[in-house]
């Protein structure tokens, strides 16, 4: 295992980075600041480390290779195999946190950040709280709050209605006929454990018909080929997607599920990542898991489907995405988030009228999510420095 770098006097720094958010990004960030001399707290406003991880479902492995999901200086041990499981990753970050001597702050929740005018921060906080801060790295996570469709007559649904995010197992759903929402990588694999779990049916609702990739080919990764293709032209690697498409994936149109008609990068551009196949296409080709049409609407116990139809499952499951919840944290600051809600600058860039302030973790690429926070740690510890030196002189 490798040592930690000793790093230099941190005495001299008069206010601390405050890196918001307990996660990988946010971990990975402080971890970087630490190995530079900069001193950074981690304010997190779960109890624990890796909270979003520890909510997860059982059945979660991460889609990325154990070697390529490693953040700074520390490697995920080789027992946790080539996909690691959703508690191993708990079990890395909690060990990561340790093992880098992270100064982290629990049960704080940042509320709203305010620019001092001078490159600094002010942090207002639970408890009435008022931090201030030399520079701040937001880490508060891709997936942050579950974001459930307003369908009409939602709330006169008699059946249970969950989103993803509140998703365990399938013991609860044994016997039962359970409906899908939303056929992105969460809802994919909720279905096919569904499936395999007992449940007496299972539907997918599909609103756009998904890139359905394999996670690894032939002992290739899919992350690999996300990584080499990242730069280049949209429109080669639609064409090139659509051939391997061809090959490694089989048409499920038959079953309701047809190809997309719009190109795998062209859909990554929109924020729409490649399913991983993780039982997805067995399960849809041996019915275990019905494609069915998008979610209209609810009328007493009926679900009402875009192509006019009506079922009446027991149990709908919405894998219907998040959002990243940054406005009332930083909604207030001018030209720092877009009309989405999402940080216009991110990594070690800054917003031009927000020196100081970084975000991490706000993407999804194909490259791997863990492997780019990473990457983003290292690039934003040296920006904060350069701040830093910046702010003193």
């Amino acid at each position: 295992m490798p040592g930690v770098p000793t790093p230099p006097d941190m005495t001299t720094q008069p206010r601390p980075v405050y890196v918001i958010g307990g996660g990988p990004g946010g971990l990975a960030a402080a971890a970087a600041l630490r190995a530079r001399g900069v001193r950074a707290v981690v304010v997190e406003k779960s109890d624990d480390v890796g909270a979003s991880w520890r909510r997860h479902y059982d059945r979660l492995r991460l889609h990325t290779t154990r070697r390529l999901s490693a953040l700074p200086g520390l490697p995920m041990p080789r027992r946790f195999g080539r996909w690691v499981a959703r508690a191993d990753v708990v079990r890395y970050l909690e060990r990561y946190a340790e093992f880098h001597e992270l100064e982290i702050v629990t049960g704080v929740e940042v509320t709203r950040l305010e620019s001092d005018g001078n490159g600094g921060w002010t942090l207002h906080a639970t408890g009435g709280r008022v931090l201030t801060a030399a520079a701040v790295v937001v880490a508060t996570g891709y997936n942050h709050t579950p974001e459930l469709p307003d369908w009409p007559g939602r709330d006169a649904y008699p059946g249970r209605l969950l989103h993803a995010a509140d998703y365990r197992d399938p013991a609860p759903y044994a016997g039962l006929d359970v409906l899908v929402v939303g056929v992105g990588n969460t809802g994919a694999e909720i279905a096919v454990d569904l499936a395999e779990g007992g449940a007496a049916r299972v539907r997918l609702a599909v609103r756009t018909a998904p890139h359905i990739v394999r996670r690894s080919t032939a002992g290739w990764p899919a992350q690999r080929t996300g990584i080499l293709v990242r730069r280049l032209p949209v429109r080669l690697v639609d064409r090139l997607g659509a051939l391997v498409a061809k090959v490694a994936a089989p048409d499920l149109s038959a079953y309701g599920l047809p190809r997309p008609a719009t190109g795998l990068y062209s859909r990554v551009r929109e924020g729409a990542i490649p399913v991983q196949d993780v039982g997805l296409i067995d399960a849809v080709r041996a019915g275990r898991v019905e494609p069915v049409a998008a979610v209209e609407g609810f009328e007493g116990p009926e679900v009402l489907l875009a192509d006019g139809s009506r079922i009446t499952p027991d149990a709908v499951v919405a894998a219907t995405g998040y959002r990243r919840a940054l406005e009332g944290l930083a909604g207030g600051l001018e030209g720092v988030l877009d009309e989405r809600g999402e940080p216009r600058a991110h990594g070690a860039r800054t917003p031009a009228q927000a020196p100081g302030l970084y975000f991490t973790g706000f993407t999804n690429p194909i490259s791997g999510m863990f492997r780019e926070m990473a990457r983003d740690a290292e690039k934003i510890a040296r920006a904060v420095q350069r701040h830093l030196r910046t702010a003193r002189s």
